[in-house]
């Protein structure tokens, strides 16, 4: 029976499979697109997608003005989202270590302020975060927290006074807020130039993106963040504890 699949996604099915056949060495530049398109008797908006798939999964990589690429393979390491004694999310990677810059008095983006439920020209802390291994920068981080909450106090920037580099809940509860739960919503995304640039990857290739907001006793935000993760070299695996019955 005739595939059902659309055009493109047969084509990226029968590239793949000449790439693992290894038609073509790592680094080798792939004949153009317009040539391929020709060779498969299909449009170059077909042709197009069809490489859009490949280089999305990691296997090509796409070089403005050059042509497209075998791309060396980078190993996926583990990132386990666990819930800690606190059941509070966070990533587990050994190895590493989180690099920050904030500054205060920031107006945050319209749809930070709705997370965060402040009134137009209320004010935040924004910290950008860089995890590194190795010396490089792996995964991205940007957070805010309303100032009208910290301000004045020794937690005011994350990565100064008597608990810096602490996170989120236990800088809180030193000024008697007490954090209860924590909400994160992933979704699919694509690289932007600056991300692309700082990670090492293309531009628009593939990222995990996690919108995370941590919460008080009383509903209050406290603080929210986006996680950018670059999918070429984690996966990410939610680890979620089980209630034992009695």
């Amino acid at each position: 029976m005739p595939s059902q699949d659309p055009p493109y996604l047969r084509i990226a099915d029968h590239l793949r499979r000449r790439v693992e056949n290894e038609e073509w060495a790592i680094g080798e530049r792939l004949p153009s697109r317009a040539q391929l398109a020709v060779n498969y008797g299909v449009g170059a908006n077909v042709l197009q997608r069809a490489m859009e798939v490949l280089i999305a999964e990691g296997l090509l990589e796409g070089r403005a003005g050059s042509g497209t690429y075998l791309r060396e393979p980078v190993e996926r390491r583990p990132m386990r989202r666990v819930r800690s004694a606190a059941a509070f999310p966070a990533s587990a990677v050994p190895d590493g270590s989180w690099e920050s810059h904030s500054d205060s008095r920031v107006e945050p983006p319209p749809a930070v302020a709705r997370r965060l439920g402040l009134e137009p020209g209320e004010l935040t802390v924004h910290t950008r975060y860089e995890f590194m291994l190795e010396h490089k920068p792996v995964q991205l981080a940007e957070s805010w927290e309303p100032m009208a909450i910290t301000a004045g106090t020794p937690v005011l920037l994350p990565e100064l006074g008597p608990l810096a580099g602490r996170g989120v809940v236990q800088r809180m509860a030193s000024i008697g807020i007490r954090v209860v739960r924590a909400e994160e919503r992933p979704r699919p995304g694509r690289a932007t130039a600056e991300q692309a640039n700082l990670l090492g990857i293309g531009t628009g290739d593939p990222v995990m993106l996690i919108e995370r907001t941590y919460l008080d006793d009383s509903g209050r935000a406290v603080e929210t963040a986006d996680l950018v993760i670059p999918d070429s070299r984690w996966e990410i695996i939610y680890e979620l504890p089980v209630e034992q019955p009695e």
